[in-house]
């Protein structure tokens, strides 16, 4: 199964390298090497949060992710997210932009002679207003996570009472709100009012988004009898139709929220729009679909229980940093290494409940 599953990503790994070697020589080759696996090391609780929401979708929503998401994710979130960035920010066309992009200043200066900015130094500019839409999707999915009251925990100590807490209507939109006015009152004072632009419009689209997709989902299941006491779909009642389609919806914002912090990172190593989009988005996104089609099939998140409270707890702390990143440069290692070590302890967690069970089990007298 393994095989198949990251066949596909190892050849499209082999025809990148191959491509970035052909239009960079070895240093292009390395660089899009290294892209890869900062993208794949940032972005596993992705990963893990994908499969959370794939597995309840039907065969054909899962096939659409699968092949549509990734052309999104690989084409819009790589390659024209940033070059839109651009267009707005520089008040360039978008062949201008894309010019620019590929002939940066001479010596790696911010500015062309002509004054107009350069393609990293407009992207950079407009980290605040994207750090603050993404922190803040990011923040309301932890939010939700933590104040629902759920019988397994992993955190009990700190989960339980979180769960209690979030008895009271709305508390996630009271804190995040409360974390977009701290962001924005100790961020730059000139980018004040789009980071609390981006970041209300990064809490409406959570809400709307998930909203509906829930909606539908009871909509859905109300005619199912498959479907699970709360109305939402169970593994049986995998989403279709408008609520299939909604989730979607949900998981390609969702990917989105994820690659922000990946798209600037990687302009710490080149400010290539060809070589990001093969690193980021040919290498690294396809990988982060292949791990979350194998988390999917082989049913890892219900084997190892835990797994989704990492990854909802590595997406806390995401979406904190990018909200501390307005105002703070933090490296995108720490960030990666967060995110890695609470899904690794939520891992060794979901192993050591698995082994407590198993001894509890009576043992059968032949």
């Amino acid at each position: 199964m393994a095989v198949r599953i990251f066949g596909i990503s190892m050849i499209v790994t082999v025809v990148s390298l191959v491509v970035a070697f052909l239009y960079g020589g070895v240093e292009a080759l390395i660089l899009c090497a290294i892209l890869g696996i900062l993208e794949v090391s940032l972005s596993f609780d992705n990963a893990v949060i994908n499969a959370t929401v794939l597995r309840r979708m039907s065969a054909f929503w899962q096939q659409i992710f699968l092949t549509v998401g990734i052309l999104i994710a690989v084409f819009g979130m790589r390659l024209v997210f940033p070059l839109a960035i651009v267009w707005i920010t520089a008040g360039l066309n978008p062949q201008q932009a894309l010019d620019r992009a590929l002939n940066p200043p001479a010596d790696g200066a911010a500015y062309f002679p002509d004054g107009q900015p350069s393609y990293e130094t407009a992207l950079t500019d407009a980290h605040p207003q994207i750090a603050a839409f993404g922190g803040m999707f990011l923040m309301m999915l932890f939010l939700n996570f933590v104040f629902e009251s759920r019988e397994i925990t992993w955190l009990s100590w700190l989960e339980r009472p979180l769960a209690r807490a979030g008895k009271l209507d709305q508390l996630a939109v009271v804190v995040a709100s409360i974390a977009l006015l701290l962001a924005a009152e100790f961020g730059p004072d000139d980018h004040a009012h789009t980071v609390l632009l981006a970041g209300v419009l990064g809490m409406i689209t959570y809400i709307a988004v998930n909203g509906l997709g829930t909606l539908f989902e009871v909509e859905d299941g109300d005619s199912d009898p498959d479907t699970g006491p709360s109305g939402g779909p169970t593994e049986l009642a995998k989403a279709t139709g408008k609520a299939g389609f909604f989730l979607f919806l949900y998981l390609e914002v969702l990917d989105a929220s994820f690659s922000f912090d990946g798209v600037i990172g990687a302009f710490a190593i080149t400010s290539d729009p060809i070589l990001i989009a093969l690193g980021l988005g040919f290498i690294g996104a396809i990988f982060v679909r292949s791990i979350t089609i194998f988390l999917v099939r082989k049913g890892t998140l219900s084997e190892y229980m835990y797994l989704e409270h990492g990854a909802h707890w590595a997406i806390g702390a995401l979406a904190a940093i990018l909200l501390v990143s307005i105002s703070i440069h933090v490296n995108e290692i720490v960030t990666g290494l967060v995110g890695v070590l609470l899904i690794g302890a939520a891992f060794v967690s979901s192993i050591s409940r698995r082994r407590r069970e198993r001894d509890l089990q009576p043992v059968s007298v032949g």
